[in-house]
């Protein structure tokens, strides 16, 4: 068992030109108080893994690389046996910022009006109170579309359905460790819903996030995004059908 309850965990892909500056303002007093480090190095083919292991944070490093959604059930799957009470992903692009962690983890802790915790707080680039930069209109098309469907199915509003800036609570990252119950690609909007519709409490809070400055994103180029778009409404239903059939619980 642990002493520290949180496990912050950084699935990285190719990333060495972000690692230093993101460790450096993630390995602080602060944030060490409370939280261990996990990254998991997607079979990275530059010097992801070795810049990682630089730091005082736990590495495991994929020999093939299995994907996002992959890397993180990994982490699950860590915080599971290690046990910790809750996790708190961000990406290593460096675009969530790590002031984010302490607010997150935060949320995560306090009750609302009627005593409830959530079991996931997304961490949103557009509600009241964020910071973040402009986006494109294509992706603007793909938020909005998959907002949408999340009211539409769970009538739920979620502003920003693909956020990877997501703090869980042990309920939920233990439900997400096992197997067939968590995205190995894209786990986005239909993780959302998933979630919602099993009766898992999703909240969003405000974020601070920056525009990556060095790297490429999984979602780079228009053949990326327009596979995204097509896979990602197919997913959704997939996981709708399987609920409401009762072949998930």
């Amino acid at each position: 068992m642990n002493m520290k309850k949180v496990l912050i965990i950084v699935p990285a892909f190719n990333e060495e030109e972000n690692m230093t500056s993101l460790f450096n303002n993630l390995c602080t007093p602060e944030i060490r108080s409370f939280a261990d480090i996990l990254v998991v190095n997607d079979a990275s083919m530059d010097q992801t893994g070795y810049i990682a292991r630089t730091f005082d944070v736990t590495v495991v490093n994929h020999v093939f690389n299995l994907g996002y959604g992959s890397a993180l059930q990994v982490g699950y799957k860590y915080a599971v046996r290690r046990g910790y009470d809750y996790v708190i992903q961000m990406d290593a692009d460096g675009q969530h910022n790590t002031s984010n962690i302490a607010h997150i983890y935060q949320c995560l802790t306090t009750p609302d009006a009627e005593g409830n915790l959530p079991d996931i707080v997304i961490g949103s680039r557009f509600v009241e109170g964020s910071q973040s930069f402009k986006v494109s209109g294509l992706k603007k098309c793909s938020l909005a579309l998959f907002s949408w469907m999340i009211k539409k199915i769970t009538g739920k509003t979620i502003t920003d359905p693909t956020s990877g800036l997501q703090g869980l609570n042990k309920k939920a990252f233990t439900y997400y460790s096992r197997f067939g119950n968590f995205d190995y690609f894209y786990p986005d909007a239909n993780m959302i819903i998933q979630m919602l519709l099993l009766g898992f409490r999703v909240e969003e809070t405000a974020s601070i996030m920056h525009k990556r400055k060095a790297g490429i994103s999984m979602h780079t180029g228009l053949i990326k995004q327009m596979t995204y778009m097509l896979i990602m409404p197919l997913s959704i239903w997939s996981v709708v059908i399987r609920i409401k059939s009762g072949l998930q619980k």
